[in-house]
């Protein structure tokens, strides 16, 4: 069974800077896209970040500049860079993955766990 483990949250203050994990294992044959979500309280989940298995990102407006998404293929590991950090990027911050296993074969999404991140003024 596919798991997602995320590490490297905690406390910054304003312009400090974090950098997430997110190590996927188990009978993996392909992992497609990685994305990077958060959610803070009372707010829905938002998308942060993405990368295509090609190395295509895309990301959200709020931290365009800031952050940096990359991945490490023959790891199985996705990294979400942070720097500048503001106050209004304290959130849970999750890891998703589509993966394809070994068996069965067909691709299907996984969440980590979550990693909190909390930026003091």
């Amino acid at each position: 069974q596919v798991q997602l483990v995320e590490s490297g949250g905690g406390l910054v203050q304003t312009g400090g800077t974090l950098r997430l994990s997110c190590a996927a294992s188990g009978s993996i044959r392909d992992i497609y896209t990685m994305d990077w979500f958060r959610q803070a309280p009372g707010n829905q989940r938002e998308l942060v970040a993405s990368i295509t298995s090609t190395g295509t990102t895309n990301y959200a407006d709020s931290v365009k500049g800031r952050f940096t998404i990359s991945r490490d293929n023959a790891k199985n590991t996705g990294y979400l860079q942070m720097n500048d950090l503001k106050p209004e990027d304290t959130a849970s911050y999750y890891c998703h993955m589509y993966i394809r296993e070994v068996w069965p074969s067909a691709i299907q999404e996984h969440w980590g766990q979550g990693t909190q991140v909390t930026v003091s003024s």
